[in-house]
């Protein structure tokens, strides 16, 4: 099951970054700033190293746990009588509610903003961003999502299709594909689009603080997170954060050690009230 898991996910991932980085080459939404070749290398590296990362050193998936969960009753979903598909439905959405808001604990702890801002450092935005994640972020991540699976006694089912919506969404909302806004518009109403996810990667404070969804969009209307538009607009808007803005920080080696170097900043949610 494990092998298989992996196999789905790595199909997924093909299947949705190939035909996303050429879409973005043929209906980009912003002329770059960096070229592919600067950064890509580093960004696919770090994505390879967290796949390998996860498999030796954290030793399980969260669908095994999922099986030994419901092997074993534990959580929620395993202790109480409802339909399988309304257990399947109600755990995607809780999972994206603890995403949504391990994504606002990441931004308001200023420890873990140290280990988060490697993704927002990336000095421009695309489908390879969505994969930009630290080591010690996504070990952190996987042990959030374990406790969550277990709690909820999540089906193993439902967290597989989790795992590849989630990644499938994060690649997805990265992208620099330019999208009608139109459709922009009536997609915002189920799933957090590429102009709305942008918006959380301003250099501007405020804006880097807000739109923290990645699969749907309603815990931040719900939760007063939600910002429509940058207020230089997508052409104009200056991607990343105020550290680490020299090409060289696109270096992997710089990238690795990036939670280690320099001060917080003044970008955790919690920054204001503590100073």
């Amino acid at each position: 099951m494990l092998i298989n898991e992996a196999v789905v996910r790595l199909a997924f991932f093909i299947a949705i970054f190939i035909p996303l980085a050429l879409l973005e080459n043929v209906a980009p939404r912003r002329s770059r700033s960096h070229s592919r070749l600067r950064r890509w290398p580093s960004n696919l590296s770090i994505a390879a190293l967290n796949t390998a990362l996860c498999r030796i050193a954290v030793g399980t998936a969260a669908i095994g746990l999922a099986l030994t969960a419901q092997r074993e009753h534990w959580g929620l979903f395993n202790n109480i009588s409802v339909s399988r598909w309304l257990a399947l439905v109600a755990s995607l959405i809780l999972l994206d509610l603890g995403i949504y808001l391990q994504h606002v604990m990441f931004h308001a702890v200023p420890a873990l903003w140290r280990v988060h801002r490697m993704h927002h450092a990336d000095l421009d935005f695309d489908v390879t961003t969505g994969v930009r994640f630290h080591p010690i972020e996504i070990v952190l991540s996987m042990l959030i999502k374990f406790t969550l699976v277990v709690t909820l006694g999540a089906p193993a089912a439902a967290v597989l299709a989790f795992e590849v919506a989630l990644n499938a969404t994060s690649m997805f909302n990265h992208s620099n594909l330019h999208l009608p806004a139109r459709v922009d518009r009536y997609l915002r109403w189920m799933m957090v689009t590429p102009d709305m996810h942008r918006v959380h990667h301003s250099i501007v404070v405020a804006e880097t603080n807000s739109n923290f969804g990645f699969n749907l969009p309603w815990w931040d209307w719900l939760l007063g997170t939600y910002r429509d538009q940058p207020a230089a607009g997508h052409d104009a808007m200056t991607i990343g954060i105020e550290q680490f803005r020299e090409p060289r920080e696109l270096r992997l080696d710089r990238m690795l050690l990036q939670p280690f170097r320099g001060r917080a900043g003044r970008y955790p949610i919690t920054w204001r009230s503590a100073a």
